[in-house]
């Protein structure tokens, strides 16, 4: 069993004295705080902050980390609050307790959303101090070390949060020990039995690999001491999670993933790195297009290594990893590697400049999603192993998720620049804003100086941070269309009962807001903008006129609602009867679709009269803006050709065809159906003579469902 003493000695190797005492006092205090509380395995409870204070230590993390782990449970299961900790040991160490520390004194509706406004806390503090994130990932790590003395359940659902959030967050942040040992524990927590049946297949392959591995490493250490490079050459063997994960995404068997021998080659400087490469390229060849570079492109989280894959002995092939030895602290303990609260004249490493970036980025995701749950769920999307690397017209370089497309990378340079996106170029050639990006590539966006984010982008994004901002705007959007359209339909109905939103005395309409429970008047007119509520209901018991019918309570002094065409996503157009400018029009409110635009001889609209409540005067904007579509049915003689003839004409006058189907007549006509946007029934007019010039078309006819 871990003391303080063998933990003293330890932080004496490479801490002050005055530190050490420090950490040693932190643990007397957390000892007393504890007293009579003991964890499920009988231990005294302060065994679990000493432990946790032991990984750190292993890290070789400051003082001030050190303390805040030996006292990380105070605040959540004692008496003690952050001020009492802040008077102890100081502000800094108060807020890293205060930001590993669980939200204990609020009720959550589910345990999910508990544990994701937990993390939401986290986030916060992490940006003011990215050690929380290390105490929090050491607390974790002695959990899964003791999972065993749990309720089975409730140790698997330890088991697959880990898996889910934290051992992906110690891969963002480089700590692969971590990660390897989340995994592995996760793994046998969840499913026992496979763990145990592929650990013994690991020890049976081991026995049997022993003589290849060594003829390899022998002939790998005899060419490298020929070129005078000292280096140290180690077995590097797959671990448990990594196996099972190989074998079910990739439906592999074992003895076919166990057929690759793995070597990890440290040297002392970036040189030699390049130079061992050349010496074992030379004693085995390389299998084409297996070499990756992550020294001069480092991985998302600062990783750095060169990478080959060589045919070797007997055909087997051997993957080689090359590194220095800060690459190799680096790639094990991640931005705990080298830590930098040692001075504030420091500058940061690159690997902590990278995680203080994916920090901040949580931070803009925090803030624009709704709630804790959508918050955990973009960030399990963020925690992507994978990466691609694509370039900027100006070479810089991104770091993608494998899939990305030209939309994530738009949002990965600026947020205005994603919003903004109409096309992309990859590799100078136009291509789709959905075609997934490939390593190497350079992506030009091309923008719109009116363009907004499209909902379709949603299928196919995958970085959280494109996903969120698309959300963000669709929802903000929506909600300022639905709050004009809302106060123009209300105004409409307010003329009608002689009346206006001005004429409302602010204490009658307080009330009235207080009564139906709206924040304010803005949520109010959102809600009859979506239809949630009808105007005219609201116009009467505001007022406290009812009107003895619907046509009497418009009157006709309430003039017919303007639609512009930029209502955006609250204004609809009926895909049964496509209404143009110059059609004469009515509305209807839906509760899923705002207000839907019908022709005035739409037969669907006819028969929603009984609903008159729902009815909406409406009438084309004198400056009425955008294109609309259309359905046309061309009627023309049945030869060959006559398609594609038609389909010139129409592009000739820059209309392009949305849509197209046809179907026989007879044997001498043919009807084709086309779906075309058109500005307006002048614009519509102009096409059908020239479709009607067409020597075989014979009608052309606008379709009405």
């Amino acid at each position: 069993m871990q003391t303080i003493d063998t933990l003293d000695t330890k932080l004496r190797n490479y801490l002050s004295p005055e530190q050490s005492n420090l950490v040693r006092r932190a643990f007397y205090y957390a000892e007393q705080a504890h007293y009579g509380q003991y964890r499920r395995s009988g231990e005294p409870y302060v065994s679990h902050p000493l432990a946790v204070t032991n990984i750190l230590a292993e890290m070789r993390m400051d003082y001030q980390s050190l303390i805040a782990a030996m006292l990380h449970d105070v605040i959540e299961d004692t008496r003690i609050d952050k001020k009492t900790i802040e008077n102890q040991f100081g502000e800094i160490v108060a807020e890293l307790v205060d930001g590993v520390s669980k939200l204990t004194q609020i009720e959550f509706s589910s345990f999910e959303e508990k544990q994701a406004e937990n993390f939401r806390k986290m986030a916060l503090a992490m940006a003011r101090d990215i050690r929380v994130i290390l105490v929090k990932l050491a607390d974790r790590l002695h959990n899964m070390r003791t999972l065993s003395v749990l309720p089975l359940e409730k140790a698997k659902h330890i088991a697959k949060e880990t898996l889910e959030i934290y051992a992906p967050i110690a891969m963002r942040l480089g700590m692969n020990s971590v990660r390897v040992e989340y995994e592995d524990l996760g793994f046998s927590a969840l499913y026992p039995m496979r763990a145990r049946r592929i650990e013994a297949a690991l020890r049976t392959a081991r026995g049997n690999r022993k003589a290849l591995v060594e003829e390899v490493r022998d002939q790998l250490e005899k060419v490298l001491a020929q070129e005078g490079h000292e280096v140290e050459i180690t077995g590097r063997e797959k671990h448990l999670y990594s196996i099972y994960q190989k074998m079910r995404l990739k439906r592999k068997a074992f003895s076919e993933i166990m057929d690759i021998y793995a070597f990890r080659i440290v040297v002392d400087s970036v040189d030699t790195c390049y130079r061992v490469l050349g010496c074992v390229h030379g004693l085995y060849k390389p299998l084409p297009g297996s070499f990756k570079d992550y020294i001069a492109v480092p991985k998302i989280n600062g990783y750095q290594s060169l990478h080959t894959v060589l045919n070797g002995v007997h055909g087997v092939p051997i993957e080689i990893q090359i590194r220095t030895r800060e690459m190799e602290s680096m790639a094990n303990n991640g931005i705990a590697g080298h830590w930098l609260y040692k001075g504030n004249s420091s500058p940061p490493s690159n690997s902590e400049a990278r995680a203080r970036e994916w920090i901040q980025g949580l931070l803009d995701m925090q803030q624009r999603t709704g709630d804790s749950l959508e918050f955990i769920e973009n960030v399990k999307i963020d925690l992507f192993p994978d990466e691609i690397y694509v370039f900027t017209p100006k070479g810089r370089i991104l770091e993608l998720p494998r899939n990305a497309t030209a939309v994530d990378f738009a949002y990965a340079v600026h947020t205005d620049i994603g919003n903004k996106c109409v096309a992309c170029r990859i590799n100078r050639r136009l291509a789709p804003l959905s075609e997934p990006l490939e390593s190497g590539e350079t992506v030009e966006i091309l923008l719109g100086s009116s363009a907004h984010p499209n909902p379709a982008w949603l299928n196919y994004v995958v970085t959280a941070k494109a996903r969120t901002n698309i959300h963000h705007f669709l929802k903000n959007q929506t909600r300022e269309d639905s709050i004009d359209l809302g106060k123009r339909l209300l105004e409409k109905s307010l003329l009608g009962v002689s009346s206006s939103l001005e004429k409302i005395k602010g204490d009658l309409l307080d009330a009235y807001l207080a009564r139906h429970e709206y924040a304010s008047l803005d949520d109010l007119l959102a809600d009859i903008g979506r239809a949630n509520r009808l105007p005219s209901l609201t116009s009467q018991q505001l007022t406290g006129k009812i009107a003895d019918s619907p046509a009497a309570e418009e009157g006709p002094q309430a003039p017919p609602l303007a639609i512009r065409g930029t209502e955006g996503f609250v204004v609809n157009f009926a895909k049964c009867c496509y209404p143009i400018p110059g059609d004469p029009i009515s509305g209807y409110l839906s509760a899923e679709k705002g207000v839907v635009v019908h022709r005035e001889s739409c037969k669907n609209l006819m028969d929603l009269r009984n609903h008159m409540d729902r009815l909406v005067m409406l009438r084309w904007h004198e400056e009425v803006e955008g294109e609309y579509a259309i359905e046309l049915r061309v009627e023309l003689e049945n030869k060959r050709g006559q398609i594609a003839v038609m389909a010139t004409q129409l592009n000739s006058i820059g209309i392009n065809i949305e849509k197209i189907s046809s179907s026989s007549k007879d044997y001498q006509f043919v009807h084709v159906d086309l779906e075309l946007h058109v500005r307006n029934r002048i614009h519509l007019a102009q096409i059908m003579r020239r479709l009607r010039a067409v020597n075989s078309v014979r009608k052309v006819l606008r379709v009405n469902k």
